[in-house]
């Protein structure tokens, strides 16, 4: 089981770029009906790497990252 949980409310988004700017390894941007909004590439990982950065820079707080082993929201 993976360490952290990554997700992106695509509800609250608004496809800004900043998170797959800051982390691109982490985060795409995709299509959507309601324009561009972003994506976790992986929404399980055992290393955050830039995802934290990612989620600190994003300007509406659309990332939520959970440590599952603690089951505590980080971000």
């Amino acid at each position: 089981m993976a360490i952290f949980k990554i997700e992106v409310d695509e509800d609250i988004c608004i496809g800004c770029g900043a998170c797959s700017a800051t982390c691109p390894d982490s985060f795409d941007m995709k299509d959507t009906d309601n324009g561009q909004k972003a994506k976790a590439k992986k929404a399980d990982a055992d290393e955050l790497g830039c995802a934290k950065e990612a989620a600190d820079v994003c300007p509406v707080n659309a990332i939520h990252i959970t440590d599952t082993k603690e089951d505590k929201k980080l971000i």
